[in-house]
């Protein structure tokens, strides 16, 4: 399921803030950083709108005097709530309230194990979204891709 997370998490990020200072492989990072979780054998913190807001807590704090390098480094907390609502954590309440629900630890599988079938669909609707968004982000050139590759920064079109 990483390609579901990071495509659809940088197009949402691009349309909705189409901010020329967002470092996009932040935001793919964040998206499929609760991915991770797996090897835990359940949600917890990452799959959770605590740690994402910890996570934004962490870089606002850490970046106060530095705003250039914040306005890059946010691309991660803003990943993992797009992973939240890409993956449909916030219906289940365990999930997304831990721990403040459930102390012990998430019940059951992280939500993308839970729904293999429907995110293996995901996962092809993915790969389709990303051709489009290739070539709706110009990344045919390679002038553009190289700068999206080196600086994370993606050409939004109509601005």
């Amino acid at each position: 399921m990483l390609i579901w997370f990071a495509v659809t998490s940088v197009l949402v990020v691009a349309i909705v803030f189409k901010s020329p200072g967002v470092d996009y492989r932040f935001v793919i990072a964040g998206s499929v950083l609760p991915l991770a979780e797996a090897v835990l054998g359940g949600p917890r913190l990452l799959h959770s709108v605590i740690g994402a807001v910890a996570v934004l807590v962490v870089v606002v704090a850490a970046t106060r005097s530095r705003r250039l390098l914040r306005r890059r480094i946010l691309g991660l907390p803003i990943g993992m709530m797009c992973h939240l609502v890409f993956d449909g954590s916030f219906t289940r309440a365990a999930v997304f309230w831990w721990p403040l629900v459930h102390r012990s630890g998430s019940p059951g599988r992280i939500p993308e194990l839970g729904h293999l079938g429907s995110s293996l669909v995901l996962e092809i609707v993915g790969v389709g979204l990303a051709a489009w968004a290739w070539r709706w982000f110009g990344l045919t050139d390679p002038s553009r891709r190289d700068r999206f590759l080196h600086e994370g920064r993606l050409d939004v079109p109509g601005d």
